[in-house]
Formats: C-alpha cells, sequence, structure tokens
C-alpha cells in the first residue's frame, strides 16, 4: 500500500465509513492541482464539493426545522447561515485530520495547501457529496449531524454567526462596528497561526487564536459575547 493510499484508508477510518466505492474517497480529497486540465471536472472533488454544499444545506436546515418548532424563517435562516460557512466546513475538515490525505499538485503543496482554510473547507464539502452518493442521504446525515454537532447546537440555541451577532449588538448600542486586528502570526508560512484582537469603542478588546483568520475572528467575537453576557458560556 502506497503512502497516499495509506493515508485515504486511515481518514476513512477517521469518517467512520467504508466506502463501496473507495474510488469516491479518493476523487473527494483531490484538488484539481494534481488532475491534468482536460481531466479536472471528472477526477478532482469539485463535482462533488458542489454536491456535498447542497446535502449540507438541507440536512442542516431540516434538522434545524425540526429542533425549532416556533422559529420563523428569518431566525432559521440566519442558524442556517451560521452553520453552512467554509468556516465550520474547514474546522471539521482539521478534525478529522484530511490535511494528511489532501492529494495536491506539486505548486499548491508547495504553498501550504494542505492546511487552507478554503481548500480544508472544499474537501470537507465534497467528502459529505461522496458519502451522498456513496451511501446515500441517510449515511451523509449521520455524518454531519455527528461532525457538525457543535455548530447545529449554537444555531438551535438561537446565537447564530458570532460576527454577525456582535455587530448587530455594537449598532444596537450606537457604538462602533468591530474592528479585527492581527495582533501575531506564528508558525511557518504553510501552517500559520493567527492572533486576532476584536475591538469595539468603550470595551475592553478580546483575543483569539486560529488555523486561519476568519476562524480566530470568529472566535474573538464569540468570546466577547459571552464575556459581556450576550451568549451564554454553557452554549459554547
Amino acid at each position: 500500500m502506497s503512502k497516499q493510499d495509506r493515508a485515504i484508508s486511515e481518514l476513512e477510518a477517521r469518517i467512520g465509513y467504508q466506502f463501496k466505492d473507495p474510488s469516491m474517497l479518493q476523487r473527494a480529497v483531490t484538488h484539481s492541482s494534481a488532475i491534468a486540465p482536460t481531466k479536472r471536472t471528472k477526477e478532482s472533488y469539485q463535482r462533488l464539493e458542489f454536491l456535498g454544499d447542497r446535502v449540507l444545506g438541507l440536512v442542516v436546515a431540516d434538522r434545524l426545522l425540526r429542533d425549532n418548532i416556533g422559529a420563523n424563517e428569518g431566525g432559521l435562516s440566519r442558524a442556517l447561515n451560521a452553520v453552512v460557512r467554509k468556516e465550520s466546513c474547514a474546522e471539521v475538515a482539521r478534525t478529522l485530520e484530511v490535511g494528511k490525505a489532501i492529494i495536491l499538485g506539486q505548486s499548491e503543496a508547495k504553498t501550504g495547501g494542505a492546511s487552507k482554510e478554503a481548500i480544508l473547507g472544499d474537501v470537507c464539502e465534497a467528502i459529505i457529496g461522496a458519502l451522498y452518493v456513496d451511501g446515500g442521504l441517510e449515511t451523509a446525515r449521520i455524518f454531519i449531524e455527528t461532525r457538525f454537532v457543535k455548530f447545529i447546537k449554537a444555531g438551535t440555541d438561537g446565537r447564530g454567526d458570532a460576527k454577525t451577532s456582535l455587530q448587530e449588538w455594537a449598532q444596537s448600542r450606537g457604538l462602533s462596528l468591530p474592528q479585527y486586528v492581527e495582533v501575531a502570526r506564528e508558525g511557518p508560512d504553510h501552517a500559520p497561526e493567527f492572533t486576532i484582537e476584536v475591538r469595539i469603542d468603550k470595551h475592553a478588546p478580546e483575543q483569539s487564536e486560529g488555523k486561519s483568520k476568519k476562524f480566530a475572528e470568529h472566535e474573538a467575537a464569540t468570546k466577547f459575547l459571552v464575556r459581556e453576557g450576550i451568549w451564554s458560556e454553557d452554549d459554547e
């Protein structure tokens, strides 16, 4: 077994589903940079990503609808948008250590493609698409409701997106809009760790770290909301 095949096999074990068609998972982790231009549509993860994004939205919308009996369309839409984000997908991909199995072209690999937020998010969606094609909607649903439980719970609790909630809170009090400032960056270029500080007039700043600026921004906003008593710490 090659090193790449072993990485994909180990990823399959972490996902917790044995693919009937093993090539489906391989395609889900294959970036277009690793495929010749004439074969990219067929052999890269692009089409599975497209499908997985829609399956993710359907499963999460259905779950939110069942868990929020009295919620109106606006509230459900905000909750859905808070869950179905590239940042959420990238975080799920990191917990699965998807980066170890991603197949990249040489140039993309050299620039740290396996740890890039956008690629990790895309691959997570492609894996969902692959699960749907290989095992049906129920297989995809189990994966989504297990792996996205943190984000679904936040949506169910009515918290919505942290950055949006913080902006609305600041506007409602006549405060300046939140500013997100990079105060530190550590680690190698292909796998940096960012420290982001959120600042609002008349309030102490709050900081958080993350593998991407967007993730760190959302975490800093969450900390700010919890600290100010806008969100409950128990809901984190």
